[in-house]
């Protein structure tokens, strides 16, 4: 089931979302329609609050070296924890939930990730570059934040104009 991705400025995308306790047949139909809405988005990651349901799950999809997506990329992250960050990079970054806006944001080069699977299992992953970048965004979507919030004063200020006008146009 595609589901509706809420976009900003809902207030909702603020909202820190809640540890998963429940490992059941509920949560791995959920990760599917994420999965399936991610994939009609054209997106490389999506958050569970993104489509409002505030619980700290997100998966990803990274294309490969053709810039092609395929299900044996996902990788579903249920409680997220990051340890370990290493040096800094600047990558231009859109979301869908902030759809047309890209911006330069700094993020940690590499980390470690501690997380759950569907089932609940213990899991880590070495991440760096891309990976490590979408990791970062999709866990500042579980504490509430955008990727518009880590851009300089003058740089927010534009988005902003530039939003107020995206907005009137299609109206």
């Amino acid at each position: 089931m595609i589901l509706p991705i809420v976009t900003y400025p809902n207030k909702i995308l603020k909202t820190v979302s809640a540890p998963v306790t429940e490992f059941d047949e509920a949560l791995h139909r959920f990760l599917d329609d994420m999965y399936d809405t991610m994939m009609l988005s054209n997106g490389i990651g999506l958050a569970a609050i993104q489509v409002a349901n505030p619980i700290r799950a997100l998966i990803l999809c990274i294309p490969d070296e053709e810039g092609n997506q395929s299900r044996d990329r996902l990788i579903e992250i249920i409680n997220p924890v990051i340890h370990n960050p290493k040096g800094t990079t600047l990558y231009q970054e859109g979301c869908l939930s902030v759809p047309g806006f890209y911006e330069d944001v700094e993020r940690y080069e590499s980390l470690t990730l501690h997380y759950q699977d569907r089932f609940g299992n213990p899991c880590l992953l070495e991440a760096e570059e891309l990976l490590s970048i979408a990791i970062q965004h999709e866990i500042d979507h579980l504490d509430g934040k955008l990727f518009i919030e880590k851009l300089s004063y003058n740089r927010r200020k534009k988005f902003e104009k530039e939003y107020k006008r995206a907005q009137k146009e299609k109206k």
